[in-house]
């Protein structure tokens, strides 16, 4: 069997689809099943069929397969620690039942993978929480509570689900598995199925007298306060993740977590982008000509910026430091300054006349009006 194709085994193409391998997989265990067809060599086909599918239709194997011609050194074979459809023993032939492979067909509880413990403790469900920031507050972090609604454990019961004085018992329908079997007629003949137990519901438990708090579920739900520590630095769309605030979970297992996503409300004055802030600073001509020291707005407060004289519009200055602090490094960003220089819409006569004068030191001919004038220039006209 070493040397025999698995693509050929189960009679598909080397660029098949995993859907395709398994629709000739479920196909071919049929044919050959020893149950159903008592043929000489049946079983034999049967065991390659299950070989090459356990290969096959894992993604990993497959690739593995493709580049080597093996899996590994993984033992390939019917028996041994994995069977032949997703991992499942059957009797007779490694384990677990002839059933288990019906069950994939027949919607039981087989299906590809080894059931799980109902008994085992099992986490509780993750809950997600969006907290709207201001501007300032995603800069510089903060203390805040918060409140919502969870499962938790019922304290009437401690989370049994059973009547206080009661506990819950040994399921008399399934024996704890959480599994009973079921006959179906097909058009294969009668076939046995696992499902779920609809006495327990998978529990594998059994309450024979409900607690009346939380009508035998174990849980309730509740408000739940807790206090939040924002970091400082912290972004739009950012999540922080706070273990054991989710909701309770089952068999004694612990809580799920709880995922909170931050929302940013936009500035009025600053834009920002990682830890570097962005503001835009008006100036006059005069200003920006003669050059001057004014006051700049940043999130750390007012600081002094010194404008050359012959800044042109669009200029960016940077202020090392004044930016937001690096939520996942030391210090902060920068805030960069980009001038725009404003041309003024309103002039007395002492203005007009001092600009007509530079105008005519400046070798040019102003009209005072129309298009041609020197602030029509200045606006690029």
């Amino acid at each position: 069997m070493a040397e025999q194709d698995l693509y050929e085994v189960l009679g598909v193409a080397k660029d098949a689809s995993q859907d395709d391998i398994k629709k000739a997989y479920r196909k071919l265990s049929k044919k050959y099943h020893p149950d159903l067809n008592h043929e000489p060599g049946a079983e034999d086909k049967f065991k390659a069929v299950n070989e090459a599918y356990e290969t096959l239709g894992d993604p990993q194997k497959r690739a593995q397969y493709d580049q080597f011609g093996s899996t590994g050194g993984q033992q390939q074979g019917f028996g041994g620690g994995a069977g032949g459809f997703g991992g499942q023993d059957f009797g007779g032939f490694g384990g677990g039942g002839f059933e288990d492979i019906f069950s994939s067909f027949f919607g039981g509880a087989g299906g590809g993978g080894r059931r799980p413990n109902p008994t085992a403790p099992q986490q509780g469900r993750d809950l997600q929480y969006e907290m709207t920031l201001k501007f300032e507050d995603a800069i510089f972090g903060k203390k805040t509570n918060i409140t919502y609604n969870r499962e938790e454990h019922c304290e009437t019961c401690g989370g049994s689900g059973a009547k206080p004085g009661t506990s819950p018992v040994t399921c008399s329908k399934c024996h704890g598995s959480g599994y009973i079997q079921v006959q179906t007629n097909t058009p294969l003949g009668r076939m046995m199925s696992q499902q779920v137990c609809d006495v327990c519901h998978g529990t594998g438990k059994e309450i024979k007298e409900k607690c009346a708090t939380c009508g035998g579920s174990g849980h309730t739900e509740q408000s739940h306060s807790i206090k939040v520590t924002v970091p400082a630095g912290v972004e739009e769309g950012q999540q922080m993740r706070l273990q054991n605030q989710g909701e309770a979970g089952a068999n004694g297992g612990p809580y799920g977590d709880l995922f909170i996503i931050f929302r940013v409300e936009p500035s009025d004055e600053f834009e920002r982008d990682g830890a570097t802030i962005y503001f835009k600073l008006p100036i006059d001509f005069v200003q920006a000509a003669l050059g001057d020291e004014v006051a700049v707005k940043t999130v750390h407060g007012d600081v002094k910026l010194k404008i050359p004289a012959g800044t042109q519009t669009g200029t960016t200055f940077r202020l090392r430091g004044k930016g937001a602090p690096r939520l996942r490094g030391n210090g902060n960003g920068d805030e960069r300054v980009t001038v725009s220089i404003q041309t003024p819409t309103k002039l007395n006569k002492g203005q007009k006349e001092a600009l007509k004068t530079f105008a005519k030191a400046s070798g040019k001919s102003v009209a005072g009006n129309g298009k041609s004038s020197l602030f029509d220039k200045l606006r690029g006209v």
